[in-house]
């Protein structure tokens, strides 16, 4: 007699995966300090010399990329890093930089991200210093350049680009064609609701899989 072919998971298919190949996990393996409420997939990939900090309940999509090469990676709390986004990436010319040093002397780090941060599809957030405050969304397909300070609030549309050491006011609004306005609506309490039942749905879709890069 033949044996029952086991019935599969019931939930399995409500798991989201990435349909696209899967990422080369070549490279260091960071040192990392994880909150025990993030969710980190499978197929993201950590890489560098650096330590990766990843805050509470944040979500780190598959193919999402965190390179450490250029220093230290700090993802705040409720933080969404969507796929094939990049932080800590290489400048256009390929390479890494360091943060400058803080008044103690100590490495300011590559990337810091504020809590409730969205990078979105495809967005580099280059090392060096690199600041994106708090709420802050960096659109599909942008660039963040190396030391660039983000405000709190703001808005980084579509393909749009930051340049190497700009600063930039809490909520303003970039557009790709480099246009610029300030978002006087008073909805940042909202969005950070928005974000926080956004997080609540990832982390019921996405495997998570810390345990792999610890």
């Amino acid at each position: 007699m033949s044996s029952a072919t086991p019935s599969p998971d019931p939930r399995s298919h409500h798991k989201r995966h990435s349909i696209l190949p899967a990422v080369s996990q070549s490279g260091p393996k960071p040192p990392v300090q994880f909150s025990s409420s993030c969710t980190i997939a499978d197929s993201a990939l950590l890489t560098g010399p650096h330590t990766i900090i990843v805050s509470t309940e944040s979500v780190i999509h598959p193919r999402a990329r965190l390179e450490s090469l250029g220093g230290r990676v700090t993802v705040g709390r409720r933080c969404i890093v969507h796929e094939r986004a990049c932080l800590g990436a290489a400048d256009l010319q390929g390479r890494y930089h360091k943060g400058s040093p803080d008044k103690d002397g100590r490495s300011m780090g590559a990337v810091t991200l504020g809590d409730y941060v969205t990078v979105e599809v495809g967005a580099q957030v280059e090392s060096g210093g690199t600041v994106i405050g708090e709420g802050t969304t960096v659109g599909i397909g942008t660039r963040v350049g190396a030391g660039a300070v983000v405000g709190k609030h703001c808005t980084l549309t579509a393909n749009s680009t930051v340049a190497a050491g700009e600063v930039i006011p809490d909520y303003t609004v970039i557009y790709s064609n480099g246009l610029r306005r300030v978002d006087k609506r008073g909805v940042s309490d909202l969005k950070n609701k928005a974000q926080a039942r956004q997080i609540d749905v990832l982390r019921r879709l996405i495997p998570s899989n810390p345990a792999k890069f610890q």
